[in-house]
């Protein structure tokens, strides 16, 4: 395992339990490094339940993250209108989304050929 690969299996791992400590729903892994053509090599999709829950969940996963591992995300979207923040961690991306966003946009549709890991249920 090269220390790219070790440094993303970190990250993943803290951005997992920092979603899950905040409630997250429907947590899935997608792992994007078999495709051509991709802007990282791992998605990682989660929803909350309101603009407030989604803050609280992209804004968990920005503090234990810096805390943790001492990184930032290299962008971030949508922390006004609380439907779809994005982390843009280089080779990782967070995508924690309201449900009907989520429908809306469906991420795990489009990049279907991904391998994708279920953290939890979807509900």
């Amino acid at each position: 395992m090269t220390k790219t690969e070790q440094n993303a299996d970190q990250l993943i791992t803290h951005i997992i339990k920092s979603i899950e400590n905040a409630k997250g729903l429907d947590i899935a892994l997608l792992d994007l490094r078999e495709l051509e053509n991709t802007v990282c090599d791992y998605f990682i999709v989660c929803s909350g339940t309101s603009n407030t829950h989604v803050d609280a969940i992209a804004g968990l996963v920005g503090k234990e993250v810096s805390k943790e591992l001492k990184e930032k995300p290299w962008h971030t979207e949508g922390e006004r209108t609380g439907e779809w923040v994005l982390l843009d961690y280089v080779n990782v991306v967070v995508h924690v989304f309201q449900k009907p966003i989520r429908e809306h946009y469906d991420i795990e549709g489009l990049w279907g050929d991904a391998k994708i890991t279920l953290f939890s249920e979807p509900k």
